[in-house]
């Protein structure tokens, strides 16, 4: 039964990886992308089960599985290396997400030191209020530590978070998304596609986004403004 639950929760994690792999890939190539790759592959009907890039794992079980397999493995005298590979990659994501944010204030005429970044959810997967090894924690912490100062997040299902840095800990509250609050960020980063945000508005009101759950596939938006994970110009 234990072993059940590893395969499953594995197998998401493996899967997963190579979809955050492709989309990497695809960035590079430039033209090419992922989300479309995936939906054309939905087509076939049998043999394929679809998966999607995104900023990172969360949650209690698949970021922490691959390790505890591995460690088990080597009792036994045995390296789970692929295995291991793919939840290194997972892991990496956040610090992907982190290069297009800073590229995006770049682009910008303001220092990074000077700049506004709100991150859109916090919670690990839409919808929920659990926050264990959440993406955005790592985000956060990573654009912390390569100095961006003015970080906001908003989250109607997580009201306050705690994160720690290597500068030491420091407390922020979820706030309200409103067309004010928006207009004044310098990049706005989805990372968790809760169903309660406001979706259109942020399309109309921000100056860049970085879309890591393709959140706005269904909002008519200027290309040049949304940096797309998996895209072909993230």
């Amino acid at each position: 039964a234990e072993m059940e639950k590893l395969l499953e929760n594995i197998f998401r994690s493996v899967n997963i990886a190579l979809a955050n792999e492709l989309a990497q890939l695809c960035d590079r190539m430039g033209g090419i992308s992922m989300w479309e790759v995936v939906e054309a592959a939905k087509t076939k009907p049998f043999g394929f089960m679809p998966f999607y890039p995104g900023p990172g794992l969360g949650g209690h079980c698949i970021p922490i599985d691959p390790y505890y397999l591995s460690w088990l493995a080597r009792k036994y005298d045995f390296e789970t290396s692929f295995i291991t590979l793919s939840a290194r990659v997972n892991e990496e994501m956040p610090f992907y997400v982190t290069s297009a944010v800073l590229r995006a204030v770049a682009e910008q005429p303001v220092s990074l030191g000077e700049s506004n970044v709100l991150i859109l959810g916090v919670a690990f997967k839409r919808d929920v209020d659990d926050i264990r090894h959440s993406p955005a924690l790592r985000l956060i912490q990573i654009l912390t530590e390569n100095g961006v100062k003015h970080i906001k997040y908003s989250d109607p299902h997580v009201h306050r978070l705690r994160v720690a840095t290597a500068h030491g800990e420091f407390d922020l509250e979820s706030i309200e998304l409103t067309e004010e609050i928006v207009e004044k960020q310098h990049v706005v980063v989805i990372i968790t596609d809760h169903t309660l945000f406001p979706y259109a508005m942020v399309v109309d009101k921000a100056r860049a986004i970085v879309d890591t759950r393709n959140a706005l596939k269904d909002i008519p938006h200027d290309p040049q403004k949304v940096h797309l994970l998996g895209s072909g110009r993230f």
